[in-house]
This record gives C-alpha cells, structure tokens and sequence, in this order.
C-alpha cells in the first residue's frame, strides 16, 4: 500500500467512524506523576551511586552548577531530571544496563 492509499483508507476509517459505522479497539494507558525531589534526596542518590556532583550531572544531563544548586536547595529537578533522578532511585543498575555509566579498571 502505497502512501496514497494509506491517507485514503485512513480517512474512509475515520468517516466511518464518525458515522458510528466502525468501532475502535481503545487502550488506555496511566502515567505516573513526576515525582518531587529535594537536596537530601539528591544527595541521598548521589551517596546510593557513589558519585559526584559531577558525575552524577553527567549521568543526568545537566551542568554541575545545576547538580550543586539542587543539593543547596536553590533549584529543585523538574521534567525529564526529576524522571531520571525516579528511575535511578528505582534501579541504580539502569545506568550500567544502558550503557551509561561504570567503573574502569585501568590498572595493568
């Protein structure tokens, strides 16, 4: 099926249903809350993984400066760190699962 056909069925599939000629499967998904996290918390992560503040905004995706303002509680983590910072908590082996972080012997 070429693209053409494919806009074309779709939209005989959506005048259908809108017609109520044609049912839909529906799937309904639940996304959990993003999670708040304060200083201790990060800090608590950071001793859990046994990193710095540098490593561990590495890991995340984010300044160093941004790592020290959170365990200062100037800043707290939102969206896509606070998402992050939920799935370590849950599972620290994630970073070595993905490939994102490990230790290296460099000792002959």
């Amino acid at each position: 099926m070429n693209v053409s056909e494919s806009i074309r069925k779709g939209l005989e599939e959506a005048s259908e249903y809108a017609k109520g000629n044609l049912k839909l499967r529906v799937t309904r998904v639940h996304v959990a809350e993003v999670k708040a996290f304060n200083a201790d918390d990060i800090k608590e992560l950071r001793a859990r993984l046994h990193v710095g503040q540098k490593i561990l905004a590495g890991i995340l995706g984010v300044s160093p400066k941004t790592v020290e303002a959170w365990e200062s509680g100037k800043n707290i983590p939102n969206g896509p760190s606070s998402r992050l910072i939920e799935l370590l908590n849950t599972d620290p082996s994630i970073l070595q699962k993905a490939g994102l972080y490990g230790h290296v012997n460099t000792s002959a």
